[in-house]
């Protein structure tokens, strides 16, 4: 496909040149006499350049160029200048425009300038495409990341996947754990047998050895009929065990021994059953400390974190944002048929900006609530809710003693509260406040309570 290159001229006579010479280039040039038309022209298709001059009447190129980032920050904007007002196209490079052109100016010049342009293009898009390659290179499972964070863990697992060893999984709530243990599976040597995952904290202790397990029938009251673990249903496949933190402490004894053997005893039953699975494992608390508190058996942990991955939270993380915010539009605006094409200035900011407690699970939630609310083509600061809102307006004041201030004391809450596994009482006791006070200050730094 041709690039398509908008040109932006209140003299006729100029527009129709450089129209001519561009598309003798065999670019496809479409001229305009006027910013107001050229604003037309952008809400009805995409350029690849914006070539647009300086000074022109009401809507002139300054202001081109500032409606050209918001609507489509891909696209590239070159100023066309008198040499008079050089230093007013330099001030235009700083608010985003890729070059300048110096009236009366040469066709070589033009040339080389369009050209050097699209070649640093097509450089910024080989770039994004070798990193989002990675969720090709992953293979059967969606995986997107910008971040050299994340990179350095696809480097890891590219190493490990192919191995039987088991993995540890660890992370806050919402940062992808799930999806990083079906992308091991799916991309393993395993790939063709069960998958089986079961969270650790969302079933209750009495059923959650049998369905580990499994039982034979009359082992207890209600067994009418023998039952197959889920483990013994893993066999030469992968089972991940979310949230292993929460394991009771009598079941970490019986895990620990299906690793040590490779056998499975159905409850109620005295022959084993051989399995032979890959354990991947995760949890969103700190593991170590409750190893020290006795809540968790050391021998297990070191069983298990044969080869550790770390997620980072969102928050620190801040590359990955707008990849994964442009990822969840195009998803969200096909399931509900809306054509959304990005974010305005302001509502990116906002994204940038807050600290996402519930990390991506969170990120996806918002972007489907504002594709949902929007009624325009862009996602606007509107359309986002209040807390992210407020992001914004608290890093405006971050400069302040007031902001540092407020800075230090909601950093100092998410990590306690991540520190006491997200429990209140004891978040609250540790800082020395009633729980009221700890709802408040939940509320007014937008740190989502579970």
């Amino acid at each position: 496909m041709k690039p398509k290159i908008l040109i932006v001229d209140d003299e006729p006579d100029i527009g129709k040149a450089l129209t001519f010479l561009l598309k003798k280039e065999d670019y496809a040039a479409t001229p305009v006499t006027s910013g107001e038309d050229a604003l037309e022209k952008l809400k009805e298709e995409s350029f690849d350049i914006v070539l647009t001059d300086l000074k022109m009447g009401k809507v002139d190129g300054m202001a081109v160029l500032e409606k050209v980032k918001e609507m489509s920050p891909e696209t590239a904007v070159i100023m066309m200048t008198a040499f008079a007002s050089v230093e007013s196209a330099i001030e235009a490079m700083k608010k985003g425009a890729v070059d300048y052109i110096v009236k009366p100016f040469l066709n070589e010049g033009i040339r080389l300038t369009i050209k050097k342009v699209l070649e640093q293009k097509t450089i910024v898009k080989e770039n994004l495409a070798l990193k989002q390659q990675i969720s090709q290179h992953m293979g059967c499972k969606e995986f997107i990341a910008n971040s050299e964070a994340m990179l350095k863990i696809v480097e890891t697992l590219e190493k490990v996947i192919p191995t039987k060893s088991n993995i540890l999984i660890l992370g806050e709530s919402g940062v992808g754990k799930g999806l990083i243990a079906e992308v091991i599976h799916c991309n393993s040597p395993r790939r063709d047998k069960p998958f089986i995952s079961i969270n650790c904290s969302a079933i209750p202790e009495g059923l959650l050895e049998s369905e580990l397990f499994g039982y034979k029938r009359g082992a207890f009251t209600g067994a009418a009929a023998d039952k197959l673990g889920l483990i013994p249903l893993a066999h030469q496949g992968t089972f991940f065990l979310d949230e292993i933190g929460d394991m009771p402490v009598n079941l970490q004894a019986k895990l620990l021994k299906i690793l040590e053997t490779g056998e499975v005893y159905p409850l109620g039953d005295t022959k084993p059953r051989l399995v032979d699975v890959r354990l991947i494992s995760a949890t969103n608390a700190d593991i170590e400390n409750k190893v020290k508190e006795g809540k968790f058996r050391e021998d297990l942990y070191w069983r298990l974190n044969v080869i550790e991955i770390k997620i980072p939270p969102l928050r620190e993380r801040k590359d990955d944002i707008e990849i994964l915010a442009r990822h969840f539009i195009r998803k969200f605006a096909d399931e509900h048929k809306k054509n959304i094409v990005g974010f305005d200035k302001q509502a990116f900011s906002s994204l940038l900006e807050y600290s996402w407690p519930g990390n991506i699970r969170e990120l996806s939630n918002v972007i489907e609530r504002a594709v949902v609310l929007t009624e325009s083509a862009s996602i606007t600061l509107d359309d986002l809710p209040d807390k992210l809102k407020r992001a914004g307006h608290e890093k405006e004041n971050s400069s302040t003693l007031k902001g540092y201030l407020n800075d230090f004391e909601k950093n100092l809450l998410s990590k306690m509260y991540a520190a006491h596994n997200k429990n209140k009482d004891e978040t609250a006791r540790a800082l020395g406040i009633d729980l009221a006070t700890l709802y408040r200050k939940f509320k007014k730094y937008g740190i989502e309570a579970e």
